[in-house]
């Protein structure tokens, strides 16, 4: 057995040493690889360089085709006495290769000079359509290169947009009107889109961009590499749009907050969109102190409560959030620093003063009395240039015009709620805040079983049936109801689709509300702007478009975060509110007054008058017959049903 043992070693290690012997050979038996297998590798590797390379190879083999047959001609004295030098002759040679034409001046030649440079003038003919082929090519492609949007921008001072959704329009309508002041502005769009698409979609819905040049580009904001794109760095702010068809457009929009700060906290002002109010602890802990995040959600419930209670408020909030008309400012240097606000609310032809800001914060319709000194003043204007205080008030307010001051009547309120979706509970929460004791809503859904949040006054039942159903209906929409709120079901259907029920739901109500003949509001909730229009065919108070206020007040904090305050105040229930009051409480009816007799009326009950509300207006085509900021030295009479916007605590 030991023998046989060492056998067996030893024919194994045999073996192994045959093997390896073997496969030693085997690489050495390898073939080194020829020159020409050197040469077409190298060539190979030049030509895929692309264009230059291509351009390079051509020029070099029309010099070597020139120089030798230059070379010929004196070598074999072709052209007899006529010849020339070599540098004349490599220009004859230069001019056959390119020209086609020379050859017929070479008449009266040697046949067989004639019969070489035909053949130069072939052989060149070949080259330079290569060459045009291969230049038109390099320029195709970099034209397909430029279309893919992948170029950097090289931009300071610009706005650049970070997603794409349907409010992308509205956004680069109203930068195009705020910007119409600037020199050069520019807006750019990094989109996860072909850039080609998205360049027309925007000339299709926004024709006009007021001299602002738009340049989109390709790429994902989560991106760090395409994110430096945009050129973000340098732009004066950022618009991150919370992206539409994604499954979780918050997650999204943090990681895109990620690529945003991740050099450190220093940069341009973040304008955040998000949809779930649960992620926005999660993306301030990413944003830093420059990034200001918009809670879609709970902006629109907002909205829709605070226009719900009262008819032409949408109006007056448009008027307010977009640069199409009067708009909100800051004057920190006015010089009035020895006056109270009510006295100061005399010193602006054209302007509206309604708040103060002091170290604290902002504060809307303070107290008559409070004194100016260290204040920065917040006004509606229609421009910046008209925030001058005068050395003396204007218009003066007659006393004898003033009206008697009445009480605002409180009583429960009874409503009903057709429709459901994400927002429902939140409005819910919003109106049982503003809701007396004992008030009562019925919410008429098809949805299923809604989830209704602990409220304190509201009563709230719920009815399940279909919302189109005219026998449905019947039996809800009843007369002595105070409003009626019709919602969408964007949770569970298309915009379009969810819009197109609505607006079978608004006919059915404002003819059930037209033969009871009530005075009942009744608010819808939009998804397209373009239904807007279909909506006030059913004579609809107020429509609330939830895409395009939310895309307003998003570009009016990328123009200033000092904004998002003013907002917070103005949408919710605590601090001033706007309120469409009867006329008669701030001046006499029938009487011809001034505008400034009107704010006086307002500013001695403790409010700030700033826009009047009368169906005259309405007749002359303005929009809810809604009128924000008059000049001071406006003059108006008060008719039946008018109202004095203000702004007010209750």
């Amino acid at each position: 057995m030991g023998q046989t043992g060492r056998q067996l070693r030893t024919r194994t290690t045999r073996a192994m040493a045959e093997r390896a012997a073997s496969s030693t050979t085997s690489r050495r038996a390898v073939p080194a690889p020829s020159w020409r297998d050197r040469a077409r590798y190298l060539f190979d590797n030049s030509m895929s360089r692309g264009t230059p390379a291509l351009i390079a190879w051509l020029t070099a083999l029309t010099v070597v085709l020139i120089v030798a047959f230059a070379l010929l001609t004196i070598g074999l004295g072709l052209r007899g006495d006529a010849g020339g030098s070599l540098g004349d002759e490599v220009f004859n040679a230069l001019l056959h290769a390119l020209d086609p034409g020379t050859v017929a001046g070479d008449a009266g030649s040697p046949w067989r000079y004639v019969l070489t440079m035909l053949v130069l003038t072939v052989g060149g003919l070949f080259i330079v359509s290569a060459l045009i082929g291969v230049i038109a090519a390099g320029i195709d492609a970099r034209i397909a290169e430029l279309q893919r949007g992948r170029s950097l921008v090289l931009e300071r001072d610009h706005t650049v947009i970070l997603g794409w959704s349907e409010s992308i329009f509205t956004i680069l309508r109203e930068l195009s009107i705020a910007n119409e002041s600037r020199r050069r502005p520019v807006v750019v769009v990094l989109a996860d889109r072909d850039k080609v698409e998205m360049e027309e979609e925007i000339r299709a819905k926004v024709p006009d961009t007021r001299g602002t040049r738009i340049v989109c580009r390709s790429g994902s904001p989560m991106d760090v590499d395409d994110l430096a794109v945009s050129g973000h760095r340098s732009a004066r702010s950022v618009i991150l749009l919370a992206p539409s068809g994604s499954e979780d457009p918050d997650a999204e929009v943090i990681k895109t907050l990620l690529a945003l700060t991740h050099e450190g906290s220093d940069g341009p002002r973040i304008v955040a969109e998000i949809r779930n109010p649960t992620n926005l602890e999660a993306a301030r802990l990413v944003g830093a102190a420059r990034t200001t995040l918009l809670d879609i959600r709970e902006t629109v419930a907002k909205l829709v409560v605070q226009t719900s209670r009262q008819s032409g408020a949408s109006a007056v909030y448009v008027e307010l959030f977009d640069y199409d008309g009067d708009e909100i400012y800051f004057l920190a240097d006015h010089g009035l620093d020895g006056l109270t606000f009510a006295q100061a609310q005399h010193r602006f032809e054209s302007a509206s003063l309604i708040g103060l800001v002091d170290p604290g914060g902002s504060r809307l319709c303070p107290p008559p009395d409070t004194v100016l000194a260290g204040h920065t003043l917040v006004l509606v204007a229609e421009d910046d240039s008209v925030l001058d205080a005068s050395g003396t008030a204007l218009a003066q307010p007659v006393e004898a015009h003033l009206g008697a001051t009445t009480e605002v009547e409180r009583h429960p309120g009874r409503a009903v709620m057709i429709g459901w979706n994400e927002r429902a509970p939140l409005m819910l929460r919003e109106l049982d805040r503003y809701a007396d004791p004992g008030s009562t809503i019925t919410v008429l859904t098809s949805h299923g079983e809604p989830t209704i949040p602990a409220l304190e006054h509201l009563a709230v039942e719920v009815v399940h049936g279909a919302t189109t159903d005219r026998a449905t209906l019947d039996q809800h929409v009843v007369a002595g109801l105070d409003q009626v709120i019709v919602l969408c079901y964007s949770d569970d259907l298309p915009a379009q689709a969810a819009d197109a029920r609505t607006l079978v739901t608004l006919l059915h109500v404002r003819d059930i509300l037209a033969r009871l003949d009530g005075e009942t509001a009744v608010v819808s909730e939009m998804m397209d702007d373009r239904n807007r229009v279909l909506a006030q065919v059913a004579d609809i108070d107020d429509v609330v478009v939830s895409g395009e206020f939310v895309s307003l007040i998003v570009t009016q904090l990328s123009e200033d975060a000092r904004l998002e305050a003013v907002f917070a105040e103005l949408l919710g229930a605590d601090g001033a509110e706007i309120y469409l009051r009867p006329a008669e409480w701030y001046v006499r009816p029938g009487v011809e007054v001034s505008w400034a007799t009107v704010v006086e009326g307002a500013a001695r009950r403790g409010e700030v008058a700033i826009g009047w509300k009368s169906d005259s207006l309405s007749e002359a085509g303005a929009e809810f017959g809604v009128r924000v900021n008059p000049a001071k030295s406006t003059t108006l009479t008060t008719g039946a049903g008018d109202r004095v916007v203000v702004l007010a605590h209750d």
